[in-house]
């Protein structure tokens, strides 16, 4: 594993070596970077400048990586940037991919968002005493697992009110991660403001378009204007940021606390069971077992035709297997616009992906001889994961 290419700030670097270790939390043997130097001791979020890059390669042989890692990161100029203790981390992004200093002992996370989140709390749910690390877009948690800079990620896959997050459905598929957990969070909206500012004084209010869809009666009743943005404490640190005086956010109590904003109303969500799941994405999979309620979550592709689907369908209902999500997708850069002898003359425009969940483990025969069976007409066939149900109480 090795980076191409580095971008440094112009700081004095004092982090002097880089080494291999494996991560704690996981049963099988993989490597993780844990970052050592001569600094002192802050909150547990110290940022770092380092760009990678390219894609990494992984050996086949771990130790060998290993060894081949610490070769080339050994004595490896990192840039330190100095940070007021009481500042927030930064989120990573896209083009620079931050570490932060991690004492060994605990799960790295990566959350899309700002701390204050309801994902870094779903974060903190899945890994009790994690070290949760704030990415500002969904591409970002992922490359940063990718790239061996968190251990894991926890995303949202689906909301109880607003439906699925589609943006992570296409990137399951476009990235190899492992689907190795999942947790549902109930999502208690609260609309914030600055302290002084009144409901009667807002004009509009700024927060995810999941959140603003989940309290759509209460925002309308209020005859405030949505602005959608990137994330729920986003939106509540950009108010505060900017003192602003007509406008509110929709976000947690926690970001209310993180960012000196006052709560105007608690629970404004329109449906009280308001439910998001996670899922919890890593490297490698787990090793599924039976000991436990099990789901497994698979995409696949068909050929068109009448009843492929309800064939597709009918491999897990032969074997008594609950499904309990399907959600199809168009398949990108495959738009047709001309007619074939498959389709009957008609136009085909769209191939689709199916992507389903069903309630068995696939350490189960039937699970396994259900694929077999779909394997024989499915075109694709990608096993997202086999993880344990969360039926924990929300």
């Amino acid at each position: 594993m090795a980076a191409s290419s580095i971008a440094r700030s112009p700081v004095n670097p004092i982090v002097r070596h880089v080494i291999c270790r494996a991560s704690p939390s996981d049963h099988l043997s993989k490597t993780s970077l844990t970052i050592h130097g001569h600094y002192p001791k802050r909150c547990r979020h110290v940022p770092l400048l380092a760009s990678l890059h390219g894609d990494t390669t992984r050996n086949n042989d771990r130790n060998a990586q290993a060894l081949e890692l610490q070769r080339v990161l050994d004595d490896f100029p990192y840039d330190v940037i100095p940070n007021d203790p009481t500042m927030l981390p930064t989120p990573l992004s896209s083009t620079q991919l931050s570490n932060s200093v991690s004492d060994g002992s605990r799960v790295r996370v990566a959350y899309q968002g700002v701390p204050g989140a309801y994902s870094e709390s779903a974060a903190e749910k899945a890994y009790p005493n994690c070290e949760a690390v704030p990415c500002e877009q969904f591409d970002t948690a992922f490359e940063a697992v990718e790239k061996w800079l968190v251990d894991r990620a926890v995303l949202p896959i689906e909301n109880s009110l607003g439906g699925s997050i589609h943006r992570n459905y296409d990137l399951l598929l476009r990235h190899r991660l492992h689907i190795v957990g999942e947790v549902k969070f109930a999502v208690r909206h609260c609309l914030l403001a600055n302290h002084g500012v009144e409901v009667e004084d807002l004009k509009r209010v700024l927060s995810h378009p999941q959140a603003l869809s989940q309290c759509e009666d209460t925002l309308s009743r209020l005859g405030l204007v949505k602005e959608a943005v990137d994330d729920t404490a986003g939106a509540a640190k950009h108010i505060a940021s900017y003192k602003l005086k007509d406008a509110g956010a929709v976000a947690s109590t926690t970001a209310a606390m993180i960012y000196g904003l006052n709560i105007l109303a608690q629970d404004i969500q329109d449906d009280s069971d308001n439910v998001t799941r996670f899922l919890m994405l890593a490297r490698e999979p787990i090793i599924p077992g039976i000991d436990r309620p099990f789901k497994t979550s698979i995409v696949f592709s068909l050929e068109e035709g009448p009843g492929v689907l309800f064939k597709a369908l009918a491999v897990f209902a032969l074997r008594q297997i609950n499904l309990t999500k399907i959600e199809s997708r168009p398949l990108r850069k495959q738009l047709l616009g001309a007619s074939d002898d498959s389709n009957n003359g008609y136009p085909k425009y769209f191939d689709y992906l199916f992507y389903v969940d069903f309630e068995a483990s696939m350490a189960d025969e039937k699970a396994q001889n259900a694929l077999r069976h779909l394997k024989e007409f499915a075109t694709y066939l990608r096993v997202l994961g086999s993880y344990p149900v969360d039926t924990s109480m929300i």
